[in-house]
């Protein structure tokens, strides 16, 4: 996307924003003239270099650090968040813990996966929410996945069933929310180059994926990334409500 700084003077808030998607995301951000605040929850050092990114792009950045597995951690972040002027929210962060079969789930493993890809994501947007409402502007970007919409690979059904709920959260958030000039959307990624999927998936997996892709690889976190900004931005504003399959054709509707 052609940098025209259409985001100068907006502060983005991107959750997971230490490697992978959130931070191409945050970097894409910032180099369309967005203040960024990068959160993260262990890994540090990652965090503070897409920070020294951010800024060297020109925008202001800071760090937030918050365990988003956990109540007590999305309270820390919704707090923060609350206390903060957010135009722009992506809801990144996610994961799937540990690939893990039906039969051998615990009620703390199934809270944990709930928790960083969906819960964790409703009481951000709720703390930001209530100032976008004030100021009667605001975009928030989900990212969902494509195992919602076919149940994922074996061991990733609390994950799957996790981003089905981002999905249809990002159409209630926008019955809701659209009337006020809040414009809620999510992404959807197919299976991406990243070190998510170094993981949780095998490189025979990996191959697969690729056979049954028909432009034949992997995406790119900056593709993914590329989505965001664009739904973000003006030229989206009569998109609302839509969750935006970025696969390389693995799944049509």
């Amino acid at each position: 996307m052609k940098s025209d700084h259409s985001f100068k003077n907006l502060t983005a808030l991107v959750t997971g924003a230490s490697s992978g998607i959130g931070e191409a995301t945050s970097i894409a951000l910032a180099r369309e003239g967005a203040n960024v605040i990068i959160h993260y929850n262990s890994k540090r050092a990652e965090a503070e270099a897409v920070l020294k990114k951010v800024q060297a792009l020109g925008g202001e950045a800071e760090l937030v650090q918050a365990d988003l597995t956990s109540l007590v951690g999305t309270q820390k972040l919704s707090k923060f968040a609350a206390s903060k002027t957010i135009d722009i929210l992506v809801n990144n962060a996610g994961s799937l813990i540990a690939r893990t079969k039906v039969l051998d789930f615990t009620p703390e493993l199934w809270e944990r996966v709930m928790m960083v890809n969906l819960t964790s994501a409703f009481f951000v947007t709720q703390a930001v929410l209530r100032g976008m409402v004030e100021r009667k502007h605001g975009v928030i970007v989900n990212v969902s996945s494509v195992a919602a919409r076919f149940g994922g690979g074996v061991g990733a059904l609390a994950y799957s069933a996790a981003k089905a709920a981002v999905s249809a959260m990002t159409k209630g958030l926008t019955k809701e929310f659209a009337p006020l000039n809040i414009r809620v959307n999510a992404v959807s990624p197919g299976t991406v180059d990243t070190n998510y999927h170094k993981s949780f998936s095998t490189p025979a997996g990996l191959d697969g994926v690729r056979a049954a892709t028909p432009v034949g690889r992997l995406g790119t976190a900056e593709e993914i990334a590329d989505t965001i900004v664009f739904l973000c931005s003006d030229q989206a504003s009569f998109i609302q409500g839509q969750v935006i399959e970025v696969n390389g054709g693995f799944l049509m509707a």
